[in-house]
């Protein structure tokens, strides 16, 4: 029974759950028996608390019996561990909060718990930035389909554990691709909302509009049935608003074929590794048969990342300059890079950087306005071996900061669009590859009727993989 319940989707353990056929307290207890049998290979949830859970458990599978119903009924999550869960550590990966105790659950979190969500445990994140989930604290988070390389960051422990069939759905956020480049690395989805759409945890710019919370999920309409317990507004968010749109599980459940859309492979400029360019072609072949109309093209980013690098220092200047004095030695080099072009970065240089992001924003939205939707790939490279934290080089071109090789996802992050990553095949080697697709702000149910349909059409199996037969066998470009 444990075994079964760990294969099914996150949607049909919930009709269980409704139906009365599955329990709650059977759920989290399926869950702990298969994390204590992965964990080893993986270390994707350093910190769990199944006795919390047993008792969330128990206390939802109580009130469902009295005929209370929630968004997520009893279905157990992992959270990210930059964010509070009542009466649980919270290191955020890095030595200054190794000992941390959240008093009560962020912001984020309370309202997943109000919805139903059981708490499992904690998911393993890069220390501080980065796309490589590993840290001084918890140590490294290793891809299920081939456990010597990266699973990607910064939420790699949630998609580590979505994969492997340790949870039914994942927490996570994303500042520059780490919804979305996790997603792609583990064949599973992650969704960066428009900001406002999720109320995030305390931050030290409340009215910040790069970093935002979101989903994981093993499929569409999973993600959007955790999305539909996340949205909403609260009072410490001032970016939130009432949500009063149908629900995304039911964009989720009515896949769509657009008439239009636009792919580029590489924004006309970025290094893409070839495995990822052979998909993106397969892709467009099968929009080309189902008779969209593609155009490749996308908005002019030359000189993003210039902007991105900017505003970013600015914001981890605020957010950690009060714990320079203290802890300056604790913090990684290239996060500290980061501080200190927040520090020393003329005031001109960030004002061109704002004046730089409200023109690409523009643009994007132009463009937008004329195709509905870019797609474009999750991650510019293949996985590569855990024990490298960023890729200096990438298909012969050197690359100058340790974000270069995630352009692709956090250039979108300056425009404030919603982005969707969506698994579309697998490399000759085995190793999943993913794309992002793009939407107008507040258009996250186009998304997930176009990721649905291509998840549909693509037809990828998602039943959770044994990470310990390490390399897969998977290849090539499944159901087209």
């Amino acid at each position: 029974m444990s075994e079964d319940l760990i294969k099914l989707g996150a949607l049909a353990a919930h009709r269980l759950l409704a139906s009365g056929e599955v329990t709650s307290v059977e759920l989290v207890s399926a869950a702990a028996r298969r994390i204590a049998t992965v964990e080893p290979a993986v270390n994707a949830l350093p910190t769990l608390c199944l006795e919390r859970a047993r008792a969330q458990a128990q206390a939802a599978d109580r009130a469902r019996q009295a005929g209370q119903k929630t968004l997520l009924g009893g279905l157990p999550i992992v959270v990210k561990d930059n964010n509070d869960v009542g009466g649980v550590r919270t290191t955020g990966g890095t030595p200054i909060f190794r000992t941390r105790i959240a008093e009560v659950s962020d912001r984020t979190i309370a309202i997943l718990e109000s919805n139903g969500a059981i708490v499992l445990g904690k998911s393993n994140l890069s220390e501080l930035g980065g796309a490589q989930t590993t840290n001084a604290v918890h140590g490294t988070t290793r891809n299920p389909y081939d456990t010597r390389l990266t699973c990607g960051g910064s939420s790699g422990g949630a998609a580590v554990a979505l994969a492997t069939g340790e949870t039914w759905l994942a927490h996570g956020n994303d500042l520059g691709g780490s919804l979305r480049i996790p997603a792609a690395f583990c064949n599973v989805t992650g969704l960066r909302p428009t900001p406002g759409r999720v109320p995030r945890k305390r931050l030290a710019n409340p009215f910040d509009t790069m970093a935002v919370e979101g989903p994981m999920a093993r499929d569409v309409a999973d993600l959007a049935l955790m999305f539909d317990a996340m949205v909403g507004f609260d009072p410490g968010d001032p970016l939130t608003s009432p949500n009063s749109e149908p629900p995304f599980l039911d964009a989720a459940a009515s896949p769509y074929k657009p008439d239009r859309l636009a792919v580029s492979v590489d924004l006309g400029e970025l290094p893409i590794g070839d495995d990822i360019r052979i998909a993106m072609a397969e892709l467009m072949r099968l929009f080309e048969r189902a008779g969209i109309t593609v155009a490749t093209d996308s908005p002019d980013v030359a000189g993003a990342m210039d902007a991105f690098l900017a505003l970013r220092g600015s914001s981890f200047l605020a957010a950690w300059d009060p714990f320079m004095a203290e802890y300056r030695s604790q913090f990684p080099k290239p996060v500290m890079e980061d501080i200190e072009r927040g520090r020393h970065q003329a005031g001109a240089a960030l004002a061109a950087a704002e004046r730089y992001r409200a023109e690409l924003f523009r643009r994007t939205i132009d463009f937008l306005d004329t195709h509905r939707f870019l797609v474009c790939p999750a991650t510019q490279a293949m996985p590569f071996p855990v024990e490298t934290l960023f890729l200096a080089e990438l298909e012969g071109r050197k690359l100058s900061t340790y974000l270069d090789w995630i352009s692709i996802t956090a250039i979108w992050s300056l425009t404030g669009c919603p982005a969707i990553s969506v698994p579309v095949g697998f490399s000759k080697d085995g190793l999943p590859i993913g794309i992002q697709i793009l939407a107008h702000p507040r258009r996250e149910a186009d998304l997930f009727h176009l990721a649905a349909w291509i998840e549909r059409e693509i037809g990828l199996s998602r039943v959770p993989i044994d990470p310990r037969s390490s390399k897969r066998t998977q290849s090539g470009m499944m159901g087209i």
